[in-house]
Order: structure tokens, then C-alpha cells, then sequence
């Protein structure tokens, strides 16, 4: 806060301080934090660690806060009836600025306004700089919190890319898509967009070569085959079908049945 960090340096009061900040803005029920905190091995002196823990973070608030701010601690760490509730402003918090950027983006791309679009998703996604609490002990809630988080990530770098692909801009995504199907080599839709950016490079082996290599992952890791969609996403290369070619087809888009 005002530029210094009142995160501690103890794990369990780290735990607290960033589910309070996940949720802010929102009561965060004193058994939730416990949970997270010791899980289903709840000390007897749960409750009043707990209150320790608080007290922790109220005295570093304190420390942070000017002296003409006209608030306390208590008033930015506030209890709420059966829990605790941390306020800060929208625009000083990373991940509510991320959700409306995000949400942003995702209007303009639905609206057809690819660029507006990937300008807002990409200054969401700069917003990251690495895992979400890679520095935070998790207990089980701040896990499903961070995988919830993780995932509304990978569905705006999807979107990006996608408006990208709409932008004609396949052969600056020719490095990135790679990376990004190396890193999960069983995403359907990163190596959808590979395919079509080769395809739209000139380079129609290599994203043949994508899905064979996307058919044997499957195959190997779960006994299956690519989706219909990357089949007929196969197919419509095969064919040269000339729908590919338009910059406003992505690779998750439907594709008109191609005759075989």
C-alpha cells in the first residue's frame, strides 16, 4: 500500500492476507480462512491465532496508511459479521483490473472489433508475471481459487489469439503458438490456431505435422482422438479449402462441412 509492501513473511499470515485480496470486497467467513489456513486439522486455538494473524496485518496496514488518510486499519481490514472484509479501490487491485480488461476485450471481439480487442486482451494478460500466489503457501481454497484464476488466463490468451488470427496477423504468432503447444500438449485449441497459421504462412507440412502430432499425444496420454473440429480442421487443410484463408476464420470457429 502507497508504494510498501505489507505482505508478511510468514506463510500462514501470507495465506490470509491473499484470500482476503482475492475476494476484496467480499466478507470471507472465519471458517473459510481457517480451512485454508489448517484445513481439517483446526488447532483449538484456531480462532484466536486467527485473530492474531489479523491483528498482524492491521498493525503493517497501519504502518503503510499517511497520516492525513482519514482511515484506520480497521476501516481497509474490516470484521463483518462471521468474518473478515479487506477494501481497496478497483484500480490499485491487479486482478479486478485484469477482469475488466478482460471483459472489455471479450465485448469488443464479440462485437467484431478484432483490434479494440486484442489491444484490451493483450494489457490483461500483461498484467501477469507468472503463476498467480507463486510466492504464497495454498491451502485448498486458495488453490481453487488460483485454478479459477489460472484458467479465465488461458481463456483470454485464447481470445487474443484469436482476434490475432482475425487480424491476419498468423506469422507473428508462428513463435508463440509453438511455445504454447509444447507447454500443453493437449490443447486443442492452441494447436488449432498452429495449424492455421502455418497453413496460412505457406508452410502446409508443418501443420499437417500438428495434428499427427496432436493425434499421438491423445492417443498416448488418453486413449483418444482429436475433436470433430480439428478433424474437419485437417480436412479443410488437405482440401485447400479456400475458407481458411479469410482472415476472419479462427481455428475454434465452425467450418463448413468440406467434401471429402
Amino acid at each position: 500500500m502507497n508504494g510498501v509492501s505489507i505482505v508478511p513473511s510468514a506463510g500462514k499470515p501470507r495465506q490470509v492476507l491473499a484470500l482476503l485480496a482475492i475476494r476484496a470486497g467480499q466478507i470471507v467467513p472465519v471458517t473459510t480462512l481457517m480451512e485454508e489456513v489448517w484445513g481439517d486439522d483446526l488447532p483449538r486455538s484456531a480462532v484466536t491465532t486467527l485473530q492474531t494473524y489479523i491483528l498482524q496485518l492491521r498493525r503493517k496496514i497501519v504502518s503503510t496508511l499517511p497520516a492525513e488518510a482519514g482511515a484506520s486499519a480497521k476501516d481497509i481490514l474490516s470484521t463483518r459479521f462471521g468474518g473478515y472484509s479487506i477494501g481497496v479501490r478497483p484500480d490499485v487491485c491487479d486482478l479486478r483490473e485484469f477482469e475488466q480488461l478482460a471483459a472489455r476485450g471479450m465485448t469488443a471481439l464479440e462485437a467484431g472489433d478484432a483490434r479494440s480487442a486484442s489491444s484490451l486482451l493483450g494489457q490483461a494478460l500483461s498484467l501477469w508475471r507468472g503463476n498467480a500466489l507463486m510466492d504464497v503457501p495454498m491451502g485448498r481454497v486458495l488453490e481453487m481459487e488460483t485454478l479459477g484464476i489460472q484458467e479465465a488466463r488461458m481463456r483470454v490468451l485464447e481470445q487474443r489469439i484469436k482476434a490475432d488470427l482475425q487480424l491476419g496477423r498468423h506469422a507473428e504468432l508462428l513463435a508463440e503458438l509453438r511455445v504454447l503447444t509444447t507447454q500443453h500438449p493437449l490443447h486443442e485449441t492452441f494447436a488449432g490456431n498452429l495449424m492455421l497459421a502455418f497453413y496460412r504462412s505457406g508452410a502446409v507440412w508443418r501443420a499437417l505435422e500438428v495434428f499427427q502430432q496432436l493425434r499421438r499425444t491423445l492417443d498416448d496420454e488418453l486413449g483418444i482422438v482429436p475433436s470433430p473440429r480439428l478433424q474437419q480442421l485437417h480436412q479443410a487443410i488437405l482440401v485447400g479449402d479456400p475458407a481458411l484463408d479469410a482472415p476472419q476464420y479462427t481455428a475454434d470457429a465452425a467450418l463448413p462441412l468440406v467434401a471429402a
